[in-house]
């Protein structure tokens, strides 16, 4: 059974490379959101086998949407992981400290990115 990835970044060019980059090197289903409040939106009507979430947005950031998965009974069991461009190792334990399935650091290798997400969530590629 195929996979379903959400990906939630405020950046048109991030999420386009990782949406081209899954669909190439992947077999997941993927969808897309360009903020925080439009990946809650569609979390209304979809549920995503795991997201693909930016820390920083403006609005509703990465840290305050996890804090709304969680709260929300339908959306708190969905695995998350982190997508960064904070590059300091601190910044990025602080992160996996929280309830999420990884941390990945922007700029992301394209090529590279299906295999990290397959082996943070034990899925197959």
């Amino acid at each position: 059974m195929s996979k379903t990835l959400l990906i939630v970044d405020d950046d048109d060019d991030i999420r386009d490379v990782a949406q081209l980059a899954l669909e190439m090197g992947s077999p997941w289903t993927l969808l897309t959101a360009d903020s925080g409040a439009a990946g809650i939106e569609l979390l209304r009507s979809t549920t995503p086998d795991a997201i693909l979430l930016d820390v920083m947005m403006p609005g509703l950031d990465g840290l305050a949407t996890l804090k709304a998965l969680r709260s929300d009974p339908r959306t708190r069991d969905i695995p998350v992981i982190f997508l960064t461009a904070k590059s300091r190792p601190a910044d990025r334990d602080r992160l996996r400290q929280l309830d999420v399935a990884g941390v990945l650091a922007k700029p992301f290798d394209p090529i590279e990115l299906p295999a990290q997400i397959a082996a943070l969530l034990g899925w197959p590629l």
